[in-house]
């Protein structure tokens, strides 16, 4: 039987993706508009005068402060994908955009007595079934947490599910929850779309490390590439227990927070959107420490979403606004350019490049 790459062109196929991605993520749209209106964000920017920046809508709806970040986050979704609010930059300001109401989020004021005119009771009703669906619940009673920004944060993930996170119940509830086998479907679609389109990254490499790597997939598909690669395999003992034998790849039970195995790269393929800002610091400072400098062809390759980058489109826009919802369930970030600028520089990073060309994701090579 053909390969799909052999049938299709990559941009079709990541164009595929895209869609089914775009059709999968359209509930957290709902979500999104459910948790705006739990939280009285139309209100609040109505009792501002139609018009407030972020902070002035936390303080105002009485939001704790560490949920500005992804108060933005829904709002963003709700700008981009939604039109229930616009935007406006304003360039004097220490803040970067006022949200403003527009039609849709007038008719969603409960305190509107310049009109009768509402349609919160007819929405609200709409949206019972995404109100009733666990990890919209914990969503909703996450940001309804109050607690001081350095006490440690559980993810909406656990509050919906007992307090087990996405990996826990990877392990206990594969079955409902097939967490595992979904990323290694996801490792087998991409990585020969990434060894046709930028097999360049890998090539003059003595040895690469991939870290969180799971069962090898990516791992295996560069070194059968690349088989002057030696290629190593970074995870959880747990993990490397479940590893295939007989393969080209080695396996190596560590933690990426601990210490990474010396190589000439390092490979991060979809794992860093999954960590906090400072988590992901930590992870770079060890991956630095793994790799020779620049001039000896040290660097380390990221493959994982940056938000706004390649050429506007507004359902690959829209679908990664989605994602950064979905992946803020289990505190995870989908970040821009800027972003990701921080946590390279703050990890002592001198340099970096951007390829995007993997449809919502991109290709980033980072340099010591």
């Amino acid at each position: 039987m053909a390969l799909l790459t052999d049938e299709f062109s990559s941009q079709e196929l990541l164009q595929a993706q895209l869609q089914l991605w775009h059709q999968s993520l359209g509930f957290f749209k709902s979500v999104a508009l459910a948790i705006a209106i739990d939280l009285h964000i139309p209100d609040a920017v109505h009792r501002l005068g139609g018009a407030a920046t972020l902070a002035e809508i936390l303080a105002e709806a009485g939001i704790s402060p560490c949920r500005l970040r992804d108060l933005r986050r829904v709002m963003r979704v709700l700008t981009v994908s939604g039109g229930i609010f616009t935007v406006q930059r304003q360039p004097t300001s220490s803040e970067d955009v006022v949200y403003k109401l527009t039609a849709a989020s007038q008719l969603l004021v409960r305190d509107n007595r310049s009109t009768t005119m509402s349609l919160l009771s007819n929405v609200h009703l709409m949206l019972t079934a995404c109100r009733q669906c666990p990890v919209s619940r914990g969503m909703h009673a996450w940001f309804h947490q109050q607690h001081d920004e350095q006490e440690e944060k559980t993810s909406p993930f656990a509050m919906a599910y007992s307090g087990n996170t996405v990996w826990e119940r990877a392990d206990r509830d594969a079955v409902v929850f097939p967490f595992d086998d979904a990323m290694a479907s996801d490792t087998a679609f991409l990585m020969p779309i990434v060894l046709k389109e930028c097999g360049e990254v890998f090539r003059g490499l003595d040895s690469l490390v991939d870290v969180a790597g799971g069962l090898g997939g990516a791992a295996a598909a560069i070194a059968a590439a690349l088989p002057e690669l030696r290629c190593t395999v970074l995870d959880l003992p747990q993990v490397v227990a479940k590893a295939p034998s007989g393969t080209n790849v080695q396996y190596v039970a560590g933690d990426m927070f601990e210490s990474i195995p010396q190589a000439n790269a390092v490979l991060l393929k979809w794992i860093l959107h999954d960590w906090s800002d400072d988590d992901c610091v930590k992870i770079l400072k060890n991956c630095k420490q793994a790799i020779p400098s620049r001039d000896a062809g040290g660097k380390i390759i990221i493959i994982d979403m940056v938000m706004g980058s390649g050429p506007p489109d507004i359902k690959r826009m829209e679908t990664q606004v989605l994602f950064d919802l979905l992946i803020m369930i289990i505190n995870g970030v989908e970040r821009d350019e800027q972003e990701w600028k921080n946590i390279f520089f703050d990890a002592g990073f001198k340099d970096y490049k951007i390829i995007p060309v993997l449809g919502v994701r991109s290709i980033i090579e980072l340099y010591p």
